[in-house]
């Protein structure tokens, strides 16, 4: 029998998303202990979670039971943390669900969505498994959005893109989305979905998470991974407009966040003061070490609104640098693909991890 003949094309021709490794794969393969390596490659906060987790996890007494569907305490305390009325939020087994949801929601076979790359790897690899299109406009070279292509895509097109991601700060420039690009592309004929996965690092002003009471194409994503250290409990939440959360209720799945990440993130909540002081540790030592890369004569770094720099290797191979940081038990992240080829992303952990890739980079 041929399986193949039960399997969508579109999954059959599917690009598999490359995620990082395991830490402790990656620390077999380095034939290091994990305390020897310092793992720089996925904006991880270097500080953790807040120690109220592990209090509040060890004492929870119902991980026997299903978890509250809709989330209600999480909601209610999301509310407070943002000024946003529970009705307008849903919470996600990460960012990342929320994102595949929206896709499920509104495409349908063929349509398309658009993409702006460099930019996070989920939305194109999320619109294949939809059988959707992805149209790539590329940013321009001071990464900001190349608005003239993105408002061509609906100049007589029968059949315009339905979705258009938009990140601010953007992963992996770490710069922020223009004011006045927002308000044009809202004036599409579009859903924009605004990924703040790295808000907390640029600061709230810069946020636009209560737009979606006053634009109804306006979808808000934010996560508990980078600012919170919860990366490995997928803890996402957005903020939506009130028709479009209806639909979004109708279709969720019933037990998506589990009882472990609803705690967990409740603890980060109650213990807020602690994880923003972790924030402003990072985000000092973010621009002590923007001032140092800038002194290296074969790094041009650029400046970032969230936890982890870009830099654009010149006169050296960038995968080169990489593999030598890699050897010295130091994981960064290199990208494979157009335009970026020539360059790295360090992310920024604790001032003693950072004087080791000093260092390194210094006799690298």
């Amino acid at each position: 029998m041929n399986i193949t003949q039960f399997i969508r094309q579109n999954v059959i021709d599917l690009k598999p998303y490359t995620p990082i490794l395991p830490f402790e794969i990656l620390s077999a393969q380095l034939g290091r202990q994990p305390s020897e390596i310092i793992k720089l490659d996925a904006n991880e906060n270097p500080y953790g979670a807040s120690p109220l987790v592990a209090e509040w996890l060890a004492e929870a007494p119902y991980l026997h039971i299903y978890p509250d569907p809709e989330s209600r305490e999480l909601r209610a305390a999301l509310a407070d943390h943002t000024g946003l009325h529970l009705e307008h939020l849903m919470v996600g087994h990460g960012a990342d669900e929320l994102i595949d949801m929206v896709m499920r929601l509104v495409l349908d076979p063929g349509d398309s969505i658009i993409n702006c790359p460099p930019t996070f790897g989920m939305y194109p690899f999320d619109a294949a498994i939809n059988a959707a299109n992805t149209i790539n406009i590329p940013r321009l070279p001071d990464f900001s959005l190349d608005m003239v292509a993105i408002c061509q895509q609906f100049e007589g097109n029968p059949n315009p893109p339905k979705l258009i991601f938009a990140t601010s700060p953007n992963n992996p420039s770490g710069t922020l989305l223009n004011e006045v690009d927002l308000c044009r592309l809202l004036e599409l004929p579009a859903l924009i979905i605004l990924d703040e996965a790295y808000i907390e690092f640029a600061g709230f002003e810069h946020s636009r998470f209560d737009w979606v009471t006053q634009h109804a194409n306006l979808i808000v994503l934010r996560t508990f991974s980078k600012w919170a250290g919860l990366a490995g409990l997928r803890v996402g939440y957005g903020a939506f407009p009130l028709e479009i959360m209806a639909y979004l209720w109708k279709m969720k799945q019933p037990y998506n966040v589990n009882v472990a990440g609803q705690i967990a993130a409740l603890a980060s909540l109650k213990d807020k003061a602690t994880l923003f002081d972790t924030v402003d540790k990072i985000i000092t030592e973010r621009e002590r070490f923007f001032s140092v890369l800038q002194q290296l004569d074969w790094l041009t770094p650029y400046p970032s609104q969230t936890n982890f720099i870009l830099c654009k290797v010149t006169g050296r191979d960038a995968p080169t640098v990489k593999q030598q940081l890699a050897e010295a038990g130091i994981l960064i992240r290199h990208y494979n693909t157009p335009g970026l080829s020539d360059h790295i992303r360090i992310s920024i952990g604790t001032p003693m991890q950072m004087a080791r890739v000093i260092e390194q980079l210094n006799i690298t």
